[in-house]
């Protein structure tokens, strides 16, 4: 169950419009309509119209119903796949694609590929998430991992919440930064604003701590070699936008003005791991997309 109070600046929303904004992006508002329609979502403790319209202090309470998974269908979804035996596959995965299956994005994503391709997935993570062990944005391309069996999914997993695991992203940024290197370490929780965001905030938020390094200055752009030490949600995009630099292209957190992309220009290059069967320290590099190189290639040429 969860419960918002309505504050002025939300007065007068619909009642559908206010629960969108306080839920992941992933959740569709056609959803949230049936759910007013069958009563799961009331307000004051009463169940209201789909076209009603909050008041400063009403009390908007959702119970989500117990969910009717619906089976995963494979789908031949090309993969570019980096490494794969019997524990784990590492793919590099295109930007636009979704992870895993969520409301509004039930076909298509990264699982319906991997269901099809590997047929072997841990279990750890539930029926709409089997073997995933980190995610990576929709709009951000390159490499994740995916367990195979449950021993592996708890081996992946406790790396990346010890941070042993290694990931480093690059990424093209708004402005020239005045440091060739440095850290933001600063806590991200939900924009108390703006429910679909996420920014650097003290109130209910984590630990967040992203290093970045210059790699190449164009003047008003710069790309940037990013290493997480932890894994919060839009954490690299939140944390350049506190710093003044926001990504290239990111329809969230960006610039309206300047360089267009579909999406950020964000690419998971580097991800490595300890092997949860050999032991074996393992690491992978993805190039950059074409979309971005032909930025890059643009902006050196201007």
């Amino acid at each position: 169950m969860m419960e918002w109070k309505v504050e002025a600046a939300s007065a007068k929303d619909r009642i559908d419009k206010y629960v969108k904004s306080l839920l992941d992006e992933d959740i569709s508002r056609s959803q949230i309509q049936l759910w007013i329609q069958n009563g799961d979502i009331t307000v004051n403790g009463a169940q209201v119209k789909v076209n009603y319209k909050v008041a400063e202090g009403d009390t908007v309470t959702l119970v989500v119903p117990e969910p009717e998974y619906a089976e995963i269908v494979p789908e031949n979804i090309p993969l570019d796949v980096y490494f794969e035996d019997k524990d784990v596959i590492v793919v590099n995965k295109k930007r636009g694609m979704v992870v895993h299956p969520a409301p509004g994005h039930s076909t298509g994503t990264l699982v319906n590929a991997l269901m099809h391709h590997c047929q072997d997935l841990s279990g750890i993570n539930g029926e709409l998430r089997p073997g995933i062990v980190h995610r990576i944005d929709k709009d951000t391309s390159g490499l994740i991992m995916a367990a195979k069996n449950d021993k592996a999914h708890a081996s992946l997993a406790a790396q990346l919440k010890e941070h042993t695991a290694t990931r480093k992203y690059f990424a093209l940024v708004h402005g020239n930064l005045s440091h060739d290197q440095g850290t933001v370490d600063a806590p991200i929780g939900r924009d108390p604003h703006d429910r679909k965001m996420y920014t650097v905030i003290d109130r209910n938020s984590k630990h967040a701590i992203t290093h970045f390094q210059v790699m190449e200055r164009f003047g008003d752009y710069t790309l940037l070699e990013l290493k997480l030490e932890t894994g919060r949600t839009h954490q690299i995009r939140v944390h350049m936008k506190f710093i003044g630099h926001p990504l290239v292209g990111d329809p969230m957190y960006g610039r309206s003005k300047g360089i267009k992309m579909d999406g950020q220009a964000l690419h998971a290059a580097v991800l490595g791991f300890v092997h949860p069967s050999s032991e074996e320290y393992l690491e992978f590099t993805a190039p950059l997309p074409t979309d971005m190189e032909e930025l890059l290639h643009a902006l050196r040429n201007r």
